[in-house]
């Protein structure tokens, strides 16, 4: 199978987890604070790193030349998340979503000048059949010019310098170690705030963040190898699956019956991944005709 459609499958699988990940974690911040749910998250994956990689994961860890870019990288995945929850409290779901979802829009952007990487039409048509997807379920229309709207485009555009910054590690580094790197920073900055306000978790809350632990360790590891393999734009693309997730979990769940514009973009974004995926096999044509 060819690298490029191998991690369209690592992608796919990821945001699938995280979307469970996710429904796992509105569950619990109904009674636990978000800061710890993080912080015992962090602290499970980074000792299941530590049982799977040992010794030769900790000489990795302080051999690396790459320590800047993958503490950058959780700082800023760190202060994304913060700001896209802070950003929650004020804003709808959809309008929200519709802001965030021009992360995979700046990912193809900045993709050529600083990876290198070549953005074909057949890329650039799936990126921009997935927003116009997004823009269909969420109707975001009237997006109000205040400090929530900020702080959700520049959570977009955290993630988005960060997805790059993941595929330039991913050249040189295990997904492992991008694992433990991001989880440490997740641990410092949510265990900073945990210091001031703790609520200790009843066991079945702790059942739960072994699960959103698991889930959590899972995904980021799947996304990691996706970033190996595919190119950003590529990623971009498939991260509008994870919408998807979101409302047939929010109707399995909780009950969230779909409007009839949900199916409509919904078939938009199962479009964007159809042409991403004959786009990435026409690519991996090209070297064997040549």
């Amino acid at each position: 199978m060819p690298p490029g459609l191998l991690g369209i499958l690592f992608g796919l699988f990821a945001y699938a987890v995280f979307g469970v990940h996710d429904a796992a974690i509105k569950w619990l911040v109904a009674t636990v604070p978000v800061p710890e749910v993080v912080f015992i998250r962090s602290v499970m994956v980074f000792a299941a790193c530590l049982l799977i990689g040992r010794r030769k994961l900790i000489e990795r860890m302080a051999a690396t030349t790459m320590k800047g870019p993958l503490l950058f990288r959780g700082a800023l995945t760190l202060a994304a998340w913060f700001s896209y929850f802070t950003a929650a409290r004020s804003l709808s779901l959809a309008k929200l979503l519709s802001l965030y979802f021009a992360a995979p829009l700046i990912v193809t952007v900045l993709a050529s000048p600083l990876l290198g990487e070549r953005v074909g039409p057949g890329r650039w048509a799936a990126v921009l059949v997935g927003f116009a997807g997004v823009m269909v379920v969420t109707d975001p229309w009237g997006v109000p010019f205040a400090l929530p709207t900020f702080l959700t485009l520049a959570a977009a555009a955290m993630w988005a310098y960060g997805v790059i910054l993941m595929r330039q590690i991913a050249r040189r580094e295990t997904s492992l170690l991008q694992i433990i790197y991001l989880n440490i920073v997740f641990l410092l900055g949510s265990g900073t705030v945990c210091l001031f306000a703790w609520k200790t978790p009843s066991p079945v809350e702790m059942a739960l963040l072994a699960l959103v632990a698991v889930l959590g360790g899972l995904g980021q590891f799947a996304l990691f190898e996706a970033a190996r393999r595919a190119a950003a734009a590529v990623l971009a693309t498939v991260e509008y699956t994870s919408l998807l997730w979101g409302f047939l979990l929010g109707w399995l769940i909780w009950g969230d019956v779909p409007a009839a514009a949900v199916f409509v973009g919904a078939a938009l974004i199962l479009c964007s991944g159809l042409l991403i995926v004959r786009a990435e096999r026409r690519e991996a044509r090209l070297p064997a005709r040549a």
